[in-house]
């Protein structure tokens, strides 16, 4: 049930992700280089200065998928004074070092100044961390769902034709299986992901080709079990053709082990994408990946703010173990035989 629970918030998380991340920008690519590496909890004061590009009313879809572009750029000041029709102010550079800038009311936003938290500090870019990490959670959960979804069309088909024909068709089956399980994962998602390119949907499809075969070994011996069951032999005397017997009859009596291994990939697919990310061919910047975001901000690790790695780190920490903690649930739940 943690498990889960976890799942149930990272969806809906992932879901309304731009409207509730501090930074509503596309990707929360936010550029504030002069506030880049702060720690969490640093606070800042900002001038809203009015966007020169012309900036179109987006819809409640757009900004649900993608979010909103910014109508205002914010500068970063330590003071600020209103003289006349005129906003003077401190521009904030770095530690002790500032540049005086003046700005025309009508330039900036009705209401120009605004504190802002970053409760979990901000990148070397000055993009805030917390808003990445929440629209990342999108990324995980997608290449999660679609390599399930490819592993699980790919090994129900070739593990249900291996196991219900067994003979000549069952060993060319099993002879592929082992040839591509027999490949290290990486290193066949290096070969798909350089043959189809780096990017967003490439390492979806990546992932899921390589996480097949264990579905499809379990489904052949789940069917190799059934097909002599009464009810299969019922299905052949009332002439019943073998993808009916297959599809309507054995695949919903085998979903069980079926069900726990996918959430078993699940977790292995979030991993295998942070990683992929990580060494800079899986999803691109600045589509935020947690990946992509260790590997970014790794190297404050060892020195002033470690918190920057250290939370997507948890992040997928996490999820994984929320879906784990579910697969197990469901082994249990779904094994009649040990309750007996």
């Amino acid at each position: 049930m943690f498990g889960l629970v976890v799942i149930v918030l990272s969806v809906i998380i992932a879901v309304v992700a731009y409207f509730i991340a501090p930074d509503p920008s596309p990707y929360a690519n936010r550029i504030i280089l002069e506030i880049g590496g702060e720690k969490p909890g640093y606070q800042q004061r900002f001038l809203k200065v009015k966007n020169t590009r012309v900036i179109e009313t987006t819809s409640l879809f757009t900004r649900l998928t993608s979010g909103t572009i910014d109508q205002y750029n914010y500068l970063p000041i330590t003071s600020n004074e209103t003289k006349a029709d005129s906003i003077i102010v401190q521009k904030y550079i770095d530690e002790g070092l500032g540049e005086r800038q003046s700005y025309h009311i009508s330039d900036v936003a009705q209401n120009p100044i605004v504190r802002k938290t970053f409760l979990l500090g901000t990148d070397k870019y000055g993009r805030d961390i917390l808003s990445r990490l929440i629209i990342g959670t999108r990324v995980s959960l997608s290449v999660g769902l679609i390599t399930v979804i490819i592993s699980l069309s790919i090994g129900l088909i070739l593990g249900s034709l291996a196991g219900y024909y067994r003979g000549r068709i069952d060993d060319v089956i099993m002879w592929f299986i082992n040839v591509i399980w027999s490949i290290p994962t990486l290193l066949l998602v290096f070969a798909i992901t350089l043959a189809l390119g780096k990017g967003f949907w490439q390492v979806f499809i990546a992932v899921g080709l390589t996480m097949w075969v264990n579905v499809a070994r379990l489904v052949r011996g789940q069917v190799l079990g059934v097909r002599e069951l009464e009810y299969v032999e019922a299905t052949r005397a009332l002439g019943f053709s073998d993808v009916r017997t297959i599809v309507r009859h054995i695949w919903p009596n085998i979903m069980g082990p079926v069900m726990v291994i996918a959430a078993s990939n699940f977790a292995s697919a979030i991993v295998i994408e942070a990683g992929l990310s990580f060494l800079g061919v899986g999803v691109q910047p600045p589509q935020p990946s947690w990946g992509l975001m260790i590997k970014e901000n790794y190297n404050f690790i060892i020195t002033q703010n470690p918190m920057l790695a250290l939370a997507p780190g948890f992040a997928i920490m996490v999820l994984v173990l929320a879906f784990n903690l579910l697969g197990n649930g469901l082994r249990d739940a779904l094994n009649v035989r040990g309750r007996i």
